[in-house]
């Protein structure tokens, strides 16, 4: 409470009168000092009889103290005193002091509660850790269906629920695994134009749909529904769009509790990583008798690149333009794209060493963490920081690091903020055509350094271009082995830095593609190019 203290010492020395300031914990529990510049510090009695905004005067061993409650969230009664018992005005001094506290504590308050739904969504991480490991271990969509519904279940605490994929051809959500009470009826297909099913009016909107018991009950759902219903939909996430998959609806919460907006939020956050997983195991399934280990590889390369957002995510605060080019194996480059609010747009670029599954498992994480961190904070550090907390382990265990470049871009302050870890190929292109590099902040991540750290230069909005890139771009090689190089992609972002982002993605990839002739690309190549309008 440094804050407050500081605040009622100014307010003490200005004016010549102690303060105090009481918190309560919970209902029922005593006040407690929380900051004080002098004064009588025994609560007052009667306290929870105080109404926000009104004053009482009490007597105590030191004085006239005069008594109010503060507005908010935050329990809190703050004291004045000793006054005069004729003076007006410590009233009035009331009148400053009690909005300007009860925002400092509403702060507090809602920095705390951030801090709170944030270690909640680590579920969300572990949830699709877990879903990964069910890819490696299963071969059929009902096996891996039946696994995902426990862990799901288990995550917001259901007794009862259903996994439903759609029938295209007969128009059906049909019941890949249920839980259910061991009375109930079998689970049969839900039509999907079913006016009353939760689960049709889920996957007809593609929204999540939290609805309380009595409400939108259909004999469809009676076998795994008790009560309250949660339902989210199945979506596999492409550049395009989310195309649906099915939904997962869960009941029964064993706490007796409804279920709540947090509850949405995270299910559906991992919505998609569900459809991913069935999609996956319809693809091991399809292709096990040719070529299963090397034709699932590409297959979950495909799929880790339509993960990608497109570059209308940030419109309108931003103008930007995204192009991956997959090599043939599975790799490790990846982008996310934020818009964070008050002008500020976050980009982030990085390639992951190494290939393979592992190298695709990582940058799925690192691409469902970084959407979670990147909403807490706009600072680069902090963001990044948080992101290796979540990654830590798993680097540490298969000896993989990460590089990255995650810029903040804030067009209101006219600010670049910037973190990268080993990061080579990050550049701000101004006005005079000098390409300035975003200059590594710290290591890899993976390779040692827990205390991350950011830098920042000003940024014009009406003509500085960020260009961010990966090494398979700069380091594409022609026939004869030849690397086509940094400074020949710095010419073409040069050359083209007044023109739209897509016009100068579709140029440095046509520079790429001129340099490999009919060379194939031995790694991915990945290019963002941003600006405001």
């Amino acid at each position: 409470m440094s804050d407050l203290g500081t605040a009622l010492g100014a307010f003490s020395e200005a004016y010549g009168c102690g303060a105090v300031l009481w918190t309560q914990g919970a209902p029922g529990a005593v006040l407690e000092v929380a900051a004080t510049s002098g004064g009588d510090v025994t609560p007052p009695e009667g306290f929870a009889r105080i109404e926000v905004g009104e004053i009482i005067t009490r007597e105590t061993a030191l004085g006239q103290q005069l008594v109010t409650r503060l507005p908010g969230r935050t329990r809190a009664w703050l004291g004045l005193g000793p006054v005069a018992d004729d003076d007006p005005e410590p009233r009035r001094w009331l009148r400053v002091l009690v909005p300007v506290l009860g925002e400092m504590l509403q702060s507090r308050w809602e920095a705390s509660h951030a801090a709170d739904e944030l270690m909640e969504r680590y579920e969300e991480i572990n949830l699709l850790y877990s879903i990964s490991e069910i890819l490696g271990r299963t071969v059929t969509l009902e096996e891996a269906a039946r696994t995902i519904l426990l862990e799901v279940s288990d995550t917001v605490g259901a007794d009862y629920g259903a996994l439903l994929v759609h029938d295209a051809s007969a128009g059906l959500l049909r019941p890949v695994t249920t839980l259910r009470a061991e009375n109930a009826p079998p689970a049969v297909p839900i039509p999907i134009d079913d006016p009353i099913a939760v689960a049709s009016r889920v996957f007809r909107t593609r929204h999540a749909l939290l609805v309380n018991a009595g409400v939108l009950e259909s004999s469809f759902e009676a076998p795994f529904r008790s009560g309250a219903m949660l339902s989210v939909p199945i979506l596999w996430t492409t550049p395009e769009g989310g195309i649906p998959l099915g939904v997962v609806s869960l009941s029964g919460r064993r706490s007796g509790d409804n279920f709540t907006a947090g509850d949405e939020k995270l299910v559906s956050a991992v919505g998609s990583q569900i459809g991913t997983a069935i999609q996956n195991a319809r693809l091991v399934r399809a292709t096990l008798d040719q070529q299963r280990l090397e034709s699932e590889m590409r297959l979950a390369h495909d799929l880790q690149m339509k993960l990608l957002p497109s570059g209308d995510v940030v419109a309108p605060e931003a103008i930007c333009a995204v192009r991956v080019e997959p090599a043939e194996g599975v790799g490790g480059d990846f982008y996310n794209l934020f818009r964070l609010g008050n002008g500020r747009t976050g980009v982030l670029v990085g390639d992951v060493s190494s290939h393979g599954y592992r190298a695709a498992l990582i940058m799925a994480l690192v691409m469902s963490a970084t959407a979670i961190h990147a909403q807490t904070t706009a600072d680069p550090a902090e963001t990044v920081a948080a992101l290796l907390a979540t990654l830590e382990e798993e680097l540490r265990e298969t000896e993989m690091f990460l590089s990255l470049c995650y810029a903040v871009v804030d067009r209101e302050q006219r600010t670049l903020r910037w973190t990268n870890t080993g990061h080579p190929h990050a550049f701000v292109i101004g006005a005079d055509g000098v390409a300035s590099r975003l200059e590594a902040t710290d290591p890899p991540l993976g390779l040692g350094g827990d205390q991350l750290h950011a830098a920042s230069r000003p940024w014009d909005p009406a003509t500085d271009l960020l260009a961010l890139f990966t090494d398979g771009v700069s380091d594409a090689r022609n026939a004869r082995g030849e690397s086509l190089g940094e400074a020949a992609v710095i010419d073409v972002l040069r050359a083209r830095r007044r023109e739209l982002p897509s016009r100068i993605v579709d140029g440095v990839f046509a520079l790429v593609e001129g340099h490999l002739g009919r060379a194939k690309p031995h790694d991915d190549q990945a290019v963002v190019v941003l600006r405001h309008a």
